[in-house]
């Protein structure tokens, strides 16, 4: 993706250039730590693309790239600590490094360094973008606890699944887009339709990124294949798995669920799967979703050729393999 490299290089120098206290050491040592570990910067992209949409001074938005930006690192140390995840982006996450006390508290100061990004706009732009900031935030709060929930029903549904992705990830790309937008001086409309372009590839996003948990290269995906996969996450390839399965399948379902061995584990899922075509069908269910979202973009009333980059993004987003 070369012609995002001036947009990840503005947030990267942005990174560098924020300031976090020295003491005391076991608050703000995580957060320096954290936010070095690298990462793809998309959302803080989206807003910056967003917003040269409509305004050349596309640095106008860097104050909202970097809240988002930081929001999303916070729900990364936080998600972390509740999946007991141990690598993000190939190292140790903050709870494992130092503890999860630490880490609860200084993901709450990066929550708090977001909105004090957005403090830098004048009035009346600083009330659009608290309005969709603030709304994002409960928003993820919200699909977070219903994946939390989920652990513990037998009664997931494909279509609360999706609701839970949609709020958990999509809606923070939207909001990306859209406060870029705002930023940038667009209409109404026009911030409307690029949040539903970015909720939908959103969910076209993790719908990848739950293939990519299953069946990508470890030596490029920087987390642990196979981890949903160990602790029985009820993934869109879990739950189409299971409403596809006969009662011979469904007892082999039930011996990979129970399977101790890592190993073992993951190979009997893999097997079941690919019988049951469940890779396929994600790659399907990827496609409805990314269907939507180019007709959303269809629907910003600028040239068509402004649009290429997202359009270029999107199918980026679709067909990476970490």
């Amino acid at each position: 993706m070369e012609f995002l490299k001036p947009y990840v290089t503005q947030i990267e120098t942005a990174l560098q250039q924020f300031e976090l206290p020295d003491n005391p050491k076991n608050l703000y040592d995580p957060l320096h730590y954290f936010l070095q570990l690298g990462g793809k910067r998309t959302r803080p992209v989206l807003a910056l693309l967003a917003c040269e949409l409509f305004n050349s001074e596309y640095q106008k938005a860097l104050p909202a790239a970097m809240s988002v930006e930081l929001f999303h690192n916070f729900t990364l140390i936080h998600d972390d600590i509740m999946d007991e995840a141990p690598l993000r982006r190939g190292m140790a996450t903050v709870h494992e490094k130092w503890n999860s006390n630490i880490a609860i508290l200084s993901g709450d100061v990066l929550f708090v360094e977001a909105y004090k990004q957005l403090m830098q706009y004048e009035a009346n732009v600083l009330k659009e973008l608290m309005n969709v900031f603030s709304q994002t935030a409960i928003e993820v709060c919200e699909g977070q606890q219903m994946d939390m929930d989920f652990e513990s029903s037998d009664n997931v549904t494909i279509s609360a699944y999706i609701e839970m992705i949609r709020l958990k990830t999509s809606v923070l790309l939207g909001a990306a887009l859209k406060m870029g937008a705002i930023v940038g001086g667009a209409g109404q409309s026009d911030a409307d339709h690029l949040y539903q372009f970015g909720e939908n590839i959103g969910i076209a996003f993790q719908l990848q990124d739950d293939y990519l948990d299953l069946y990508a290269d470890p030596d490029k995906f920087g987390k642990q294949v196979g981890g949903d996969i160990l602790s029985n996450k009820k993934t869109f390839l879990w739950l189409t798995a299971v409403s596809c399965c006969n009662n011979e399948q469904i007892e082999r379902f039930e011996v990979m669920k129970n399977t101790t061995d890592k190993e073992d584990k993951i190979s009997l899922a893999k097997a079941l799967f690919n019988e049951l075509d469940i890779p396929l069908l994600t790659k399907k269910e990827m496609d409805k979703f990314y269907i939507k979202a180019m007709e959303a973009l269809r629907n910003v009333s600028i040239p068509s050729e402004n649009k290429q980059v997202l359009e270029e993004l999107a199918k980026y987003l679709i067909i990476r393999d970490k």
